[in-house]
Order: C-alpha cells, then sequence, then structure tokens
C-alpha cells in the first residue's frame, strides 16, 4: 500500500508539468517564468535521477525521468528566449 501511494504521487507531480510543457512549447512564451527557478529545479530533478539510478528505485528513476522530459525543454526555451533578447 505505501508504495502505491509513492507511484501516485510520482504521477501526480511528475504529470503537473505536462501542461506548462505544452503551452510553453506551443506558444514559446516564457516571460513570466523564472529561469533561476527552472535551472534549480532541472538540476534539482537530475540529482533526484541520479540517487534513484544509485539506489535502483524504480518509481525514483521512472518519476524524475519523465519530469526531466516535460520540465527541461520549458529550460531550454526559457534560456533560448533569454539569449535571444525576446524578454
Amino acid at each position: 500500500m505505501l508504495e502505491n501511494i509513492g507511484y501516485l504521487a510520482a504521477v501526480l507531480t511528475t504529470f503537473s508539468f505536462l501542461p506548462q510543457a505544452v503551452l510553453t512549447l506551443r506558444t514559446r512564451k516564457t516571460d513570466e517564468i523564472s529561469l533561476i527557478m527552472y535551472l534549480m529545479l532541472n538540476v534539482g530533478i537530475a540529482c533526484w535521477l541520479v540517487y534513484g539510478l544509485v539506489r535502483d528505485d524504480l518509481a525514483i528513476i521512472l518519476a524524475n525521468s519523465v519530469t526531466l522530459l516535460f520540465s527541461l525543454p520549458i529550460l531550454l526555451v526559457k534560456g533560448s528566449n533569454k539569449l535571444a533578447g525576446r524578454e
């Protein structure tokens, strides 16, 4: 039962990034998104992924792999917009 709660938490928190990722990729608008926040978030997610790999914990590995897949494009678009002077 406890493991199922962990998987549910992983699914909910992971897929919470999907609407923002879709919106950002569709509109390319990132002026109201914090670059520092998304940079810190993606580094933290990558650290959790490494932690999960070292511990061989499938829930942590899956959740953070998918979260990184949704969160990293937002960071890349934000960084691209910043470098191009669109913000």
